[in-house]
């Protein structure tokens, strides 16, 4: 089984124009470290042209309550807010470094902030989303005017007749959707050989920190949106790394949440035992902004029924948050070039002297598998994982497209003919072989579905990462996020340079994913996770550990780290 096909995600113009399931911040400020102006070793010929004038400098890094403050103070308006980021995305997605990563604007965003603007002033503001704008991906449903597609020409044209309850709450919150992000088509489900962050509708994707280099996916313009300053916030979708890859190679901080706090109502799946969205932001306290946004039951996902939100979960930011907790360590990942040894050493002393107990996870007595370590256990889920996958997308695609009664696709075998019958604008580098051998699975009724699904549970849950937890009496797990961002290659498809998102995804558990460092100016990102519903203890000390580190730096636009 290839990993690249895991970096799953569930998985124009200011006018509208697309280029390219049903299924307050507290804690004190918590701003990443101050711009860096970037090696000075940089020339001028490896830079993009106008870099230095990128319109709206005082938009960069700048976070949620920032923002929300400047509108409180009367020196800027929502209204004022989208016309900037408009500028920024027309200056540094469409022309300048040309990243791609915002697939598609919303008419509507600019209407949208004024009237947001004259309640503010009529009301007061709905919370601290109020007038913020928020990009979300493409698998996401906006009953506006804006197109749903999951970045393929095959429904393109259709838009959805409702939005997805994630974008329900942030239009209750107040938040402005200012557009839609490209991502790896259909959530990276489609191929084997797939090039991470490449859509037919949007292109490919650029990583804002050196163009040449991949964003990773599925939520690949999520992260290069944001990242590059873009908009306030975002939202991804993971399936299996599609929110803590693209983070932790962009610089940011990605969110995956328990299974069921989030709904996936008028999201395109991939499977229903492991999708979610999640906030994708600069700062930890504007996921934490986020996520309270976003969290919460909804009656069209009955997996959300028991969810345990909360509405603020900024209340949970302490700066002295690791003090006293328990944290495991997961060492000797096989691509843990000394490089990332060295920042993730960095990382566990930084705990420390915050005052954690971090130890490292010891082998346990072998299981009925002879499984002892998270490492066997992550290689175990291997193939269980891509069986569950298989038969899930296969189902679950029919009853989403079932939602979209105005485009005549109804199942994964009318997108397998569709893609065949356009292969030259679809199928240009790779091709569809996830979704024909999807194609052949039953029913979820199957009996190898079913010991999948069971396989995958108890080997991620009972024994990996609870028993690990109770073993040790630990809170929470920490490990690198994956390795820093590979060369695009269009001829072999994605040279994945590591991943830990395996575990948490496949338990359907949270993780969240902080920067920690770099590599020749290449982020890399630290990933906390822990048992179900534990998103509290991991943005508590996720908090702690980016106050302590600031390791945030904002991209240079760079083409390419090796004509430095």
């Amino acid at each position: 089984m290839n990993r690249r096909a895991f970096l799953t995600g569930f998985t124009g113009t200011a006018s509208g124009l697309a280029f390219g399931f049903s299924g307050g911040c507290g804690g004190g400020p918590s701003r990443a470290s101050p711009p860096a102006a970037g090696p000075a070793s940089v020339s001028q010929a490896n830079l993009p042209a106008a870099q230095t004038a990128w319109p709206h400098p005082e938009l960069e890094e700048t976070t949620v309550a920032e923002l929300g403050a400047r509108m409180k103070r009367g020196e800027l308006s929502a209204r004022e807010l989208v016309d900037a980021y408009t500028a920024r995305i027309e200056a540094i997605d469409r022309r300048g470094p040309e990243l791609r990563s915002v697939i598609e604007l919303n008419p509507d965003a600019r209407a949208i902030a004024i009237r947001l603007d004259e309640e503010r002033k009529a009301k007061g503001p709905r919370g601290p989303l109020h007038g913020i704008p928020v990009l979300v991906k493409d698998n996401l449903d906006t009953g506006d005017g804006m197109q749903t597609t999951a970045g393929s020409l095959a429904l393109a044209g259709s838009r959805a007749s409702r939005d997805a309850h994630v974008v329900e709450r942030l239009r209750e919150a107040g938040a402005v959707i200012l557009g839609k992000t490209n991502l790896s088509e259909w959530a990276n489900i489609r191929d084997t050989h797939s090039i991470s962050g490449w859509s037919a509708r949007g292109k490919l994707t650029r990583n804002p920190y050196a163009l040449n280099r991949n964003t990773s996916g599925s939520s690949s313009g999520s992260a290069a949106a944001i990242a590059a300053n873009l908009a306030a916030v975002s939202i991804g979708t993971e399936t299996d790394g599609s929110i803590v890859s693209p983070a932790s190679l962009c610089g940011l901080v990605g969110l995956k949440p328990t299974l069921g706090l989030v709904s996936r109502a008028g999201i395109v799946p991939i499977a229903h035992s492991q999708d979610t969205a999640g906030p994708m932001t600069r700062t930890v306290a504007d996921t934490a902004v986020v996520l309270g946004a976003i969290a919460g039951s909804d009656a069209r996902d009955p997996a959300t029924a028991q969810a345990r939100a909360e509405r603020d979960y900024t209340r949970f930011l302490d700066a002295q948050g690791a003090r006293g907790v328990r944290i495991g360590v997961v060492r000797g990942e096989p691509w843990m070039i000394p490089a990332l040894s060295s920042a993730f050493e960095n990382a566990l002393t930084a705990l420390r002297k915050l005052g954690a107990i971090v130890v490292d996870l010891e082998p346990l007595p072998p299981n009925e598998r002879g499984l002892r370590t998270l490492r066997d256990v992550t290689r175990a889920l291997e193939e269980p994982e891509l069986e569950v996958l298989l038969y899930e997308l296969k189902a679950d695609m029919a009853a989403y497209l079932a939602t979209r009664p105005n485009q005549p696709l109804r199942t994964l075998e009318d997108v397998v003919r569709w893609n065949r019958e356009h292969a030259r604008d679809e199928m240009p580098w790779f091709q569809q072989d996830l979704f024909e051998k999807a194609l052949q699975k039953g029913g979820l009724d199957a009996a190898p579905y079913r010991e999948a699904l069971a396989t995958c549970r108890k080997l991620a849950r009972d024994e990996g990462i609870d028993r690990a937890l109770s073993a040790q009496k630990l809170d929470i797990i920490v490990t690198m996020t994956g390795g820093a961002a590979w060369i695009t290659d269009t001829a072999n498809g994605d040279i994945f340079t590591g991943s830990s998102s395996t575990l948490p995804a496949v338990a359907g558990y949270p993780s969240v994913s902080v920067p920690c460092g770099e590599v020749r100016g290449l982020p890399l990102g630290v990933l906390f996770f822990g048992g179900a519903w534990s998103e509290p203890a991991l943005l508590r000390v996720a908090y702690a550990y980016e106050r302590a580190t600031q390791l945030r730096k904002k991209p240079t636009f760079v083409r390419s780290i090796d004509a430095l």
